[in-house]
């Protein structure tokens, strides 16, 4: 072996070392790796350019990866990197944290080739990926008594329970899949709404403090608690009976709640420093997709459901998730809270598709040309951040 391949083995072995020393390096590459590629492959698969050989109809496919394999990866990174701070024990790391990464990679293949290895086969690959991450969440936070955080293994087992809905319908067993996709939805932004509603107003006081401001965002209290509980209300009746009249309201009244909310956090003081006011951005698509999907509901045929549904998909998960993954990148690996103008890119770019794929549906004449710029841009954005951020998660 010349000197060359010797320097290339030597550093290929320690960006594997790097990316396998903590959670958020290994899941968080993998996500934004996974949200350009799946995307790009859907693209072509929708243009009748590219067959894939899975068990799930094309646009199930497509719905199943961005919920259960783009936000699961993102979930675990967060999960794997906050719980040892909950609980004061060690990170996940080095053998464990490469199975579990694996699971997650054996997932994408086995869905994606599902008519190929057998339905029932790609569920139990792919289902083993959540049971395991579940297995590890419920085992730190029992042994470090942290109960405040139980809810997050509760959440886990939803998750997993939607994607055993979608895999039932995809092996011909039962008529669940899109219940089970709305259920992964609806976990996905419940969290966003829970862990959002605590993280973005303390950055945003951690910041405007340290600027000497007066006026402070409000503290989590009962206006929280009672959004909360609408939300959950909405997504719980939306999940079981997307056409009722009562679902529609409940989702409005969840929209009203959450730009209630979003309001007292001071985010227009923050336009500043957009690692800041990119949490806030990615919220408020929270508040614009709720309203929209009930609005859908209560106007049968005037709104297309899918608008408000990639109101909170692309919009709130996807602009939520990448300020989170960015942020949490930066600070655990020592580098300065501070986006540079190519993280701001990013930011711009994940709403910028966001708003194209929720208009897509609402102008006929131009849904396909919308469709492609909105799956154009989303790419740019992620191979972006996995250029930008990849270097930090396989550095030492």
């Amino acid at each position: 072996m010349s000197k060359g391949d010797e320097a290339g083995a030597s550093a290929s072995a320690e960006a594997g070392t790097a990316l396998l020393r903590a959670g958020f390096r290994a899941f968080f590459f993998a996500a934004g790796v996974w949200a350009a590629a799946a995307v790009a492959l859907w693209l072509f698969v929708f243009w009748g350019s590219v067959p894939l050989p899975t068990a799930f109809g094309y646009t199930a496919w497509h719905a199943h990866e961005m919920i259960f394999g783009y936000a699961g990866a993102v979930i675990a990174g967060f999960l794997l990197t906050a719980i040892p701070n909950w609980t004061g024990r060690p990170m996940l790391r080095g053998l464990p944290l490469a199975l579990l990464f694996c699971a997650w990679i054996a997932g994408r293949l086995a869905v994606a080739g599902s008519a190929l290895t057998g339905p029932l086969a790609a569920a139990a690959i792919d289902l083993a990926f959540l049971a395991g991450l579940l297995a590890v969440a419920l085992r730190e936070i029992l042994a470090g008594r942290n109960w405040r955080n139980l809810p997050m293994p509760l959440a886990l087992l939803l998750l997993f329970a939607a994607n055993l809905l979608t895999h039932l319908q995809a092996a011909g067993l039962a008529e669940t899949g899109p219940p089970g996709e709305r259920m992964g939805i609806g976990v996905v932004v419940m969290l966003i709404s829970l862990i959002g509603g605590r993280v973005i107003p303390g950055f945003t006081r951690n910041w405007l403090v340290a600027r000497g401001a007066a006026a402070l965002p409000a503290g989590f209290g009962r206006v929280d608690r009672f959004c909360l509980l609408i939300t959950a209300a909405g997504l719980g009746l939306w999940i079981l009976s997307p056409d009722l009249p009562l679902t529609g309201a409940a989702l409005l009244a969840a929209g009203i709640m959450n730009l209630v909310r979003l309001a007292r956090w001071r985010g227009q003081a923050t336009l500043a420093e957009p690692l800041v006011w990119s949490l806030h951005l990615g919220f408020a698509w929270l508040p614009l997709g709720f309203g929209l999907l009930g609005l859908g509901v209560l106007l049968p045929g005037a709104l297309p459901a899918s608008a408000g549904v990639h109101a909170l998909t692309a919009g709130a998960i996807g602009g939520m998730t990448v300020a989170v993954m960015t942020r949490a990148t930066l600070g655990h690996s020592g580098r300065a809270l501070t986006a540079d103008r190519w993280t701001m890119t990013i930011y711009l770019g994940v709403a910028a598709s966001a708003a194209l794929r929720t208009a897509a549906p609402l102008a006929d004449a131009a849904y396909v040309s919308l469709l492609w710029a909105s799956g154009l841009v989303w790419i740019a954005a992620f191979v972006l951040f996995a250029f930008r951020y990849g270097r930090i998660h396989l550095a030492d």
